[in-house]
């Protein structure tokens, strides 16, 4: 594993914190889930958690924007997006086609009671962070 910089800004756990109490606990695996996962990449020296369009995001430099969500409309789910001009969702589709229910070309959204498969998911996260030195690859390195 390698050394891992992480910047989190304020108004990112302020975004944590005011989840109801049933997501807290869902969403903070999440944001753990991305953040374990990174100091597993040696390619990744330093992530940065910001908030992006107000939901908290993950951002390196040999990466795609991660963001993850919880939203009022859709009180039973919460989901990690992805950039939709990218080929990640499309990948993961054709990688792991019934692991995880997907949005379009933009998310992988989970039911809050769902048990979620980790390692599949790790495999995601994984070629989200590096996208820019896997996105050549035809299954972006999974």
């Amino acid at each position: 594993m390698s050394e891992l910089t992480i910047i989190s800004h304020p108004e990112v756990a302020a975004i944590f914190n005011n989840y109801p109490e049933e997501v807290k606990k869902q969403m903070q695996a999440l944001r753990e889930l991305v953040l374990e996962t990174a100091k597993e990449l040696e390619q990744v020296s330093k992530i940065e958690e910001t908030l992006k369009w107000g939901e908290p995001s993950f951002v390196t430099k040999t990466g795609s924007t991660l963001r993850m969500d919880w939203k009022k409309k859709k009180p039973k789910q919460y989901a990690m997006y992805f950039q939709c001009s990218s080929r990640l969702v499309e990948t993961f589709k054709m990688i792991f086609p019934n692991s995880f229910s997907y949005e379009g070309k933009r998310a992988i959204v989970f039911g809050l009671d769902e048990d979620i498969d980790t390692e599949k998911l790790k495999h995601c996260i994984k070629s989200t962070l590096l996208y820019h030195k896997v996105k050549h690859l035809p299954t972006l390195g999974i």
